[in-house]
């Protein structure tokens, strides 16, 4: 590992929207959707954007969509932010398939998670790291998601994969600020490392704590006020920090409505049909929020987000909100 040929800023920075996929029907991309929402978030300040992740629902995703996907979405942003691209699947040839697809697209880096289904320990879970990243076109960056994937990249996993120049950092979905802190200590040992954290209400403490960033899921509905919030912790400014997050925190409320982890990605997606930038169809098996659960998400972002509602129909009317769809 050679640190002094480079510099040795965190490669990623700032706010990352995990992009959900807008689906028209059964494996057919909204492309007009995707196209707005891409818009959405860039005009918003995002800092990249982070395409097949969790949001994504890219493990019920096709491998013919998820590829299209790919292409569409690095065509849209035309290189204005980078865009990294979620390679986690339960077959190492069709991770590094994904990977080509991504370089060729133009995408920035790839990032993986622990395969799931049947749990890997921590030495084969670096083997296969290990094997997988010289097989990669791209910088990969790692992804602790353990209530999905059953597994931890533990934090001695952590340190022998720093060894590796081809992984840049960590985006980490558990929660756990404890295991945060560890992560991001690794700097020492990798300045170069982007660490950001999943769960994005906490943001300012994870920054606090080393971090870089969020990848957050809000960001989808809401990019400026995490893009503003981030700098206001970068320029100490506390007390902006604290309104900020707590319109973070009001908007944490949508995440309460349903049942089970698919209620997050609901939720977003119902946020931006009801704010017209795209459909709110869910990959099989899950259903978009229903009547009910849709006006008590509208109900949410008329109280605390008005602003995000005031150009758009299905802000304004109740037929919408009960129609389901979103453009």
């Amino acid at each position: 590992m050679n640190l002094t040929a480079r510099h040795i800023d965190p490669r990623f920075q700032g706010i990352i929207p995990p992009l959900v996929t807008p689906l028209r029907r059964r494996d057919e991309l909204d492309d007009t959707g995707l196209e707005r929402l891409v818009e959405h978030v860039i005009d918003g300040g995002a800092n990249g954007l982070f395409i097949l992740g969790s949001s994504g629902e890219a493990p019920s995703l096709s491998y013919r969509l998820r590829g299209e996907l790919i292409e569409t979405a690095c065509r849209l942003v035309r290189d204005r932010v980078p865009v990294l691209v979620g390679i986690t699947d339960t077959a190492f040839v069709e991770s590094v398939t994904l990977a080509r697809t991504a370089a060729d697209a133009g995408a920035a880096a790839v990032v993986l998670s622990t395969p799931y289904y049947f749990p890997a320990g921590q030495t084969e879970l670096i083997s296969y790291v290990r094997n997988i990243v010289t097989e990669l076109p791209l910088p990969l960056m790692l992804y602790n998601m353990p209530s999905l994937t059953k597994v931890w990249f533990e934090i001695d996993t952590l340190k022998q994969l720093a060894e590796i120049d081809s992984i840049i950092g960590l985006k980490d979905s558990s929660g756990d600020l404890d295991y945060f802190a560890r992560a991001a200590s690794l700097k020492k040992l990798r300045p170069d490392w982007s660490v950001l954290i999943g769960p994005e209400k906490h943001l300012p403490e994870a920054m606090r704590l080393g971090g870089d960033g969020a990848v957050a899921g809000g960001a989808n509905v809401l990019p400026r006020l995490f893009v503003e919030c981030y700098r206001a912790v970068v320029e100490n400014d506390e007390v902006l920090v604290g309104d900020l997050h707590q319109r973070i925190h009001e908007f944490q409320s949508v995440y309460e409505i349903g049942k089970y982890a698919s209620r997050i990605i609901k939720g977003i997606k119902c946020c931006l049909s009801l704010i017209g930038v795209c459909d709110d169809g869910m990959a099989e098996p899950f259903h978009r929020f229903r009547e009910p659960e849709r006006r008590r998400v509208l109900e949410i972002l008329q109280a605390s987000f008005p602003e995000v509602l005031a150009s758009t129909p299905a802000g304004s009317s109740d037929a919408d909100v009960t129609a389901g769809g979103g453009t």
